[in-house]
């Protein structure tokens, strides 16, 4: 079963946040990868640097994976890693890799007959999920809003941003000002949803040490699962030192954390409680399933993070230290316009698909619909 074609496309897809009137649009990128028996695999998933992941893929390895087994998952990863970036495992190249890795296991599982979270050791058919919701442009008072929404439609799980720069959803360097706000709002949350319901907050690589353990500090009253990426660059020493004066518990290796190596050294600086490989850039499935093995053998569950969670889901579901699914309003939403089928989160647990492969497929027309240059 010969690979016959790949090709990706970015997509620009329109999506709402709560009480926003205005549209939001999401820059994805969509990859396909044909058989010569005509069985398709597809990935997806929001980048920064959508276009040249799209032109790596389309100009550098479709000619390089062409005519190669689409069984022969790892042969096809060391032919790109060789063929292209034999000294580089971030940044594009890893983004591009991952989504080729995907599409191939959704091809294996069409191919075979099964779910890909089956393929992966199909540890559980449900998977406990939390909404990503709390961005840094509400109010404190819209903010307080949706998440008694959330709550009230069933949601047990919510995960808010802190440590963003003013006026930006999610990333940028927090002033000193913006830090003492967030633990005003996350209080408020707490606040709003009672004790009971499960409260996460991701400062998304942006604050200092000094910023990331004032934080830690000010929300210890307020029983978080966890404090994800708390630190610029998410350094695993720094990680370390907070982590030895916090008794929040502290999660990272979400996106832009591309490599093994790099979540070796988490787990040798004791920088983390939780590990949160996204296959979107750590590998795809295959490099999911390494980094949850490197992970267990810590005794350490892995979690996610970084958004994209119809496609995390399947590690999640396969893995035996598998954890919490993020359904990022972005990613969740942004999935629901392009594919049919893809499972939403019911009452804190997403129910994985037992269709074959990823289980959910590309609605008729999305490329023609959505598609820019």
């Amino acid at each position: 079963m010969n690979i016959a074609r790949v090709q990706s496309w970015v997509l620009r897809v329109p999506f709402h946040y709560p009480l926003f009137e205005e549209t939001s649009y999401a820059t994805t990128v969509l990859l396909e990868i044909e058989t010569e028996e005509g069985l398709k695999g597809h990935a997806m998933s929001g980048y920064p640097m959508a276009h040249g992941i799209r032109e790596l893929v389309n100009r550098n390895v479709a000619p390089l994976v062409k005519g190669k087994d689409a069984m022969a998952i790892e042969e096809v990863r060391a032919a790109i890693l060789w063929g292209l970036s034999a000294k580089y495992f971030a940044g594009a190249f890893a983004c591009a890799a991952s989504l080729v890795d995907i599409a191939l296991w959704d091809i294996k599982g069409k191919a075979t007959g099964q779910p890909v979270w089956k393929l992966l050791g199909g540890s559980r058919s449900r998977c406990p999920a939390y909404i990503t919701f709390g961005l840094g442009t509400y109010t404190q008072e819209q903010l307080v809003e949706v998440a008694r929404m959330l709550v009230a439609q069933g949601q047990s799980r919510l995960k808010m941003v802190v440590a963003a720069a003013p006026n930006e959803e999610i990333f940028g360097r927090p002033s000193d000002e913006r830090i003492a706000e967030d633990i005003a709002r996350v209080a408020a949350v707490r606040g709003a949803i009672g004790p009971k319901v499960e409260l996460m907050v991701d400062a998304n690589k942006n604050a200092s040490l000094t910023q990331a353990l004032q934080l830690a500090r000010g929300m210890e009253p307020y029983n978080l699962t966890w404090f994800e990426d708390p630190l610029l660059q998410a350094d695993p020493r720094l990680m370390a030192q907070l982590r030895q004066k916090s008794s929040i518990p502290l999660a990272a290796g979400s996106t832009g954390t591309s490599d093994l190596l790099y979540f070796r050294e988490y787990l040798l600086h004791n920088s983390v409680d939780y590990l949160q490989p996204n296959v979107r850039d750590i590998g795809g499935y295959t490099g999911g399933l390494k980094a949850a093995a490197v992970a267990q053998a810590f005794n350490i569950q892995i979690q996610m993070g970084g958004n994209w969670p119809h496609i995390n889901m399947h590690l999640h579901g396969g893995a035996p230290n598998g954890g919490r699914v993020e359904f990022h309003w972005q990613g969740w939403h942004v999935v629901e316009v392009l594919f049919d089928g893809a499972p939403p989160p019911t009452n804190g647990w997403v129910t994985l698909p037992e269709a074959l492969g990823l289980g959910f497929t590309p609605k008729e027309g999305i490329v023609r619909e959505y598609a820019v240059e």
